[in-house]
């Protein structure tokens, strides 16, 4: 998949790619569940009839992440993927061309019109397909209308995609995440096509594991939120070796702790593997994140969680 970094790189890629053309669609496409990959398939099915190529306009980050950043009434919602995993997810779905867009003052205010000016007449499309919920440009003020008027003028066709649904609820990101937060990870590995999972390079942590005899992996956390806390039973993957662990994810209130944390206590296991990138699947909750009194109770509580870790995962 070509990734095509910014606004200002598009007109230079159209420059280059004059022979082909697109069936492209837009949106943010955090965790790439099931609605997504429909539309998707939708677009491979139309680049079929139109011999033609597939495009995603993907934002980053999301427009509340961007909102919550700039007012400090407003908590960062939590995310399901990460800007590189959802990446690697549009390359998994074989996306030709993938274009960032990234969400900040200059597109926030920019008019609809000119959003279609700017973005969408850079490139060659020939027919765009958009979520039946899909807003855009300031104010939210451009929608399908919009958009229809507008592929009629310059000869695209644009079309609407359906509703994938659930037991009649709608697959959403804001559904996923709701059921991430409760640990209802079965019906969200339903709702996202695969396991929910979080990867991240391993980095150095304050090592207090070590000194109880839990040594555990921190990994690196981007500044928005996971949908997740507490401590789970996991699967993990290292360069393709499968492990077990357990995890805490949470601000580790017992050592005063502010900041939150992924650390990772893999079973069995004594590689030191800082720097290397680690990716953790959320197998069921064993608790909620709680302050012990004390470092010697903190320990007792972890030795009671690896035992119910390692039943829950049958070692």
């Amino acid at each position: 998949m070509y990734l095509i970094r910014g606004l200002h790189n598009l007109g230079s890629f159209n420059a280059k790619d004059t022979k082909n053309k697109y069936v492209a669609t837009i949106g943010n496409f955090d965790g790439l569940h099931l609605g997504h990959q429909a539309l998707i398939e939708a677009m491979k099915i139309k680049a079929k009839d139109h011999n033609a190529k597939t495009m995603v306009f993907f934002t980053e980050p999301h427009a509340a992440e961007y909102f919550a950043d700039n007012n400090e009434g407003l908590e960062s919602p939590p995310r399901i993927s990460s800007w590189r995993e959802k990446f690697e997810l549009l390359n998994a779905h074989e996306i030709d061309v993938a274009c960032f867009l990234k969400f900040n003052d200059a597109l926030k205010t920019m008019p609809p019109e000119r959003f279609i000016n700017d973005v969408l007449e850079q490139v060659n499309i020939c027919h765009l397909i958009i979520g039946d919920d899909f807003r855009f440009g300031q104010n939210r003020a451009g929608g399908f209308d919009l958009l229809k008027r507008w592929g009629n003028s310059k000869g695209v066709d644009v079309s609407p995609t359906e509703t994938v649904k659930d037991n009649n609820q709608r697959i959403s990101s804001t559904l996923i995440r709701r059921l991430l937060a409760d640990s209802n990870f079965k019906l969200a590995q339903k709702l996202l096509g695969r396991p929910y999972t979080f990867s991240g390079k391993v980095v150095h942590g304050n090592q207090l594991g070590r000194t109880i005899g839990v040594p555990t992996a921190n990994l690196w956390m981007p500044k928005q939120n996971l949908p997740i806390s507490g401590v789970f039973a996991v699967k993990c993957t290292l360069e393709k070796k499968p492990l077990l662990g357990i995890a805490n994810m949470g601000v580790r209130p017992t050592i005063g702790g502010s900041k939150p944390v992924l650390e990772v206590h893999i079973f069995n296991f004594h590689d030191t593997i800082y720097r290397k990138r680690l990716s953790i699947e959320f197998v069921q909750k064993i608790r909620e994140e709680k302050k012990f009194e004390n470092i010697e109770k903190l320990k007792a509580q972890i030795a009671v969680d690896i035992n119910l870790a390692k039943d829950i995962l049958s070692l």
